[in-house]
C-alpha cells in the first residue's frame, strides 16, 4: 500500500470514528443489483466504459426500438398504412433481436464493431 492509500484509509477511519457515515441515505439497506451482473467479471469494466461513453450494444438499442414501436402501435388506428408499416418494422426488429441473442458478439455487428474499433484506434 502506497502513501496515498494509507492517507486515504486514515481519513476514512477517522471519519467513521466521528460518525460521519452513520446517517447516510440508504444506510442498512441492501445495495441495488449490479446492472452488469450477467457480464463476465473480466469484461465488466470494458462494458461500463462503453456504456459511459455512450455506446450501447445493438441489442439494447433494438429492445428500446421495439418498446417504442409497441407504444406507437397502441396509439394509432390499426387499419392504417402507418400501422401496417410499424407492425412490419416491429416484426423485423423482433426477429433480428432474437437472432442476435443466439450468438453474435458485439464486435461481429458491422456498425457497432466499426464504431468501437474507430473509437479505440483514434489517435489523440
Amino acid at each position: 500500500m502506497n502513501y496515498l492509500d494509507r492517507l486515504a484509509e486514515a481519513h476514512i477511519r477517522t471519519a467513521a470514528e466521528h460518525g460521519v457515515f452513520d446517517n447516510l441515505r440508504g444506510a442498512g439497506k441492501p445495495l441495488p443489483p449490479d446492472e452488469a451482473q450477467h457480464v463476465p467479471r473480466e469484461l465488466r469494466a470494458g462494458y461500463r466504459m462503453l456504456k459511459n461513453a455512450g455506446f450501447v450494444p445493438p441489442e439494447v438499442e433494438q429492445a428500446k426500438d421495439i418498446h417504442d414501436l409497441r407504444d406507437l402501435l397502441a396509439s394509432v388506428d390499426p387499419d392504417t398504412a402507418q400501422a401496417h408499416a410499424t407492425r412490419r418494422r416491429l416484426r423485423w426488429l423482433e426477429t433480428t433481436l432474437a437472432t442476435s441473442r443466439r450468438g453474435a458478439g458485439l464486435l461481429d455487428h458491422a456498425q457497432y464493431g466499426t464504431r468501437i474499433r474507430r473509437r479505440l484506434t483514434r489517435v489523440r
